[in-house]
């Protein structure tokens, strides 16, 4: 087993996994460097939700090996998978997953009151993103009774606040209109190079993958040239070789 570069936060090897008997993932290897954003990019069903599951711990895959910061999240108990989503990443899913009981504002301090954060600071936090994204007016409101465009809002918020270490974003917009999905990815990609947060998103969208520093591509579950990047592969041939 070898450990993965030192500028790399996330590092991959020859990642395999299936879903009913089909390929999701086929020998897929990539490394993300810290402060990052990374674009993964395909059509849907190539394998971009199975590689950012992977990477963050919330799928083991069947073959291969993930690394955050040096520490082998494959074998990792998921008591200590567990941990590392709480207090090290964050996720934003197509479909906005807020808690309905809890206010705008409560849904994004979440994640900094489940690791101790105090109640006024985590509140604090919440509310700056909330303004941050334009539904500062929607804070002490519950999902209920925001628009589907407000949720997706509050979840990059909640995502933003815990100020992770690596940020998912897995088709973050793919259920807003074009200038409402604009005006959130340029948020999140300008608050993520502000506050040095490493990203990896997935999009099907080359519109969407062009904001990101680096494109990898995927098809069929294997990585294949990116459509706007001959860098991609012009690091450790261990690291980035499919």
């Amino acid at each position: 087993m070898v450990a993965p570069p030192d500028n790399d936060v996330l590092w991959a090897r020859s990642l395999h996994h299936t879903h009913n008997g089909s390929p999701a993932l086929s020998g897929v290897s990539l490394g993300v460097r810290e402060g990052e954003i990374l674009a993964v990019h395909g059509p849907r069903g190539c394998g971009k939700t199975t590689l950012l599951r992977c990477l963050a711990g919330q799928t083991a895959p069947q073959e291969g090996e993930v690394w955050f910061n040096s520490a082998p999240v494959h074998t990792m108990s998921p008591f200590q998978r567990e941990r590392l989503r709480r207090d090290r990443f964050a996720w934003i899913d197509p479909e906005p997953t807020l808690v309905p009981e809890l206010t705008a504002w409560e849904n994004a301090a979440l994640p900094l009151l489940l690791r101790g954060t105090p109640r006024r600071a985590a509140k604090a936090a919440a509310l700056e993103w909330l303004e941050r994204l334009d539904i500062g007016a929607c804070a002490k409101r519950r999902p209920r009774a925001l628009l589907q465009a407000q949720r997706q809002r509050v979840a990059v918020a909640r995502a933003l606040a815990a100020e992770p270490a690596v940020l998912f974003a897995d088709e973050p917009t793919a259920t807003l209109h074009s200038a409402e999905g604009a005006q959130v990815l340029r948020t999140l990609t300008a608050a993520a190079r502000s506050h040095r947060i490493t990203v990896v998103l997935a999009t099907y969208d080359t519109q969407v993958a062009a904001l990101a520093d680096r494109v990898v591509a995927l098809l069929d579950g294997r990585r294949v040239n990116a459509p706007r990047t001959a860098e991609v592969e012009g690091r450790d041939a261990c690291s980035l070789s499919v």
